[in-house]
């Protein structure tokens, strides 16, 4: 029960038509979402398996993506830990972590029965795909989850989190046990791949990266090979190559700040998922249109070798608003200029 397509990216087995998913897209944009919000709070549509698996089988029952990914928030470990967590619509954590009441965060053996649900998620939203779509987890990066429990966003100024790396490592003693096994029950629940979804990586130099953020990205990958993809943002090749050399991530995803050409030419395993810009589908439909034309024209020049991995999507996430006549005829076209 998978998606032939999405396979074959992970393997990078030649193929004409892409395997297509969007990060965030059972999110806010989204008819069917605004529905079930209407009856629902955000934590019920994430926490009760059934509506989780609704919200997750709304944009592949509209859209037709290839790969659904179970629908959930990242913070959520955070709250397991013991920090409080609101939404207001937005996180909001009831304190801010430090030096002192670190110490009072939950051991991982109690922690994990808070994220239980999520194994049922993954398991009632597979119980539902059509045997013929993929499903993937998720996870926030260790790094993200820190600035969210320092600062309050991945948005933040990041004084606070970069001052003070011996937390950061101090935190990542319980958080990425917790990862661990939070990942491992979403892949018992069903998951092919679990995505490690890492927002405030790019914040950090290039430096910072490979000392502090590197090796405990490494933790999480060594105890899943090649079953974890990876995503950031804002990086640069000297991020980055540290995934490259190590080969042990099932994949990359790639914001629209990337050729994604040269992305499938340097990463050389696993898939290569991107990089439209996310902004751009705001566009009216004839201008939306030429857009597209213009990312795909240069792929459509590569041979199916060359774009062997490629998982087609966005640089980010579908944000709020989003047209949803632009995300459909984005999916049809890609499948049109492709040949299927």
């Amino acid at each position: 029960m998978s998606n032939q397509k999405f396979q074959n990216a992970l393997e990078r087995v030649p193929q004409a038509v892409p395997p297509i998913w969007f990060m965030r897209q059972a999110g806010r944009y989204h008819d069917h979402y605004q529905k079930m919000k209407e009856k629902n709070t955000f934590v019920e549509l994430c926490k009760q398996p059934e509506l989780a698996a609704e919200v997750a089988l709304g944009p592949i029952e509209e859209f037709d993506f290839d790969v659904s990914i179970l629908f959930s928030d990242l913070l959520f470990p955070l709250e397991a830990l013991g920090i409080g967590l609101e939404y207001k619509p937005g996180p909001v954590l009831d304190r801010k972590l430090d030096r002192e009441n670190i110490k009072n965060l939950k051991p991982v053996d109690e922690a994990i029965e808070a994220l239980r649900f999520q194994k049922l998620a993954v398991e009632a939203t597979r119980e539902r795909l059509p045997n013929d779509k993929s499903l993937i987890g998720f996870v926030g990066g260790p790094w993200t989850l820190f600035t969210y429990a320092v600062e309050g966003s991945h948005k933040a100024l990041m004084t606070d989190v970069k001052c003070d790396f011996n937390l950061y490592e101090a935190f990542c003693e319980k958080l990425v046990p917790l990862l661990i096994q939070n990942i491992q029950l979403q892949f018992d629940g069903g998951a092919e791949v679990v995505m490690v979804f890492d927002t405030a990586g790019g914040e950090t130099s290039p430096f910072v990266y490979q000392k502090y953020l590197a090796p405990m990205l490494n933790k999480l990958f060594e105890a899943f090979p090649n079953r974890l993809g990876y995503y950031t943002q804002k990086v640069t090749d000297d991020h980055l190559s540290f995934h490259w050399n190590h080969k042990n991530t099932a994949g990359m995803g790639y914001d629209h700040r990337w050729d994604i050409r040269r992305a499938l030419q340097i990463q050389s395993h696993g898939f290569v998922q991107g990089n439209f810009d996310q902004t751009m589908l705001f566009a009216d439909k004839d201008t939306f249109a030429g857009y597209l034309e213009d990312y795909l024209s240069p792929l459509k020049d590569l041979t199916d070798e060359q774009r062997a991995g490629w998982v087609c999507g966005l640089g980010h996430g579908v944000l709020p608003k989003t047209p949803q006549y632009n995300v459909k005829y984005f999916v049809n076209r890609v499948r049109e200029v492709f040949g299927e």
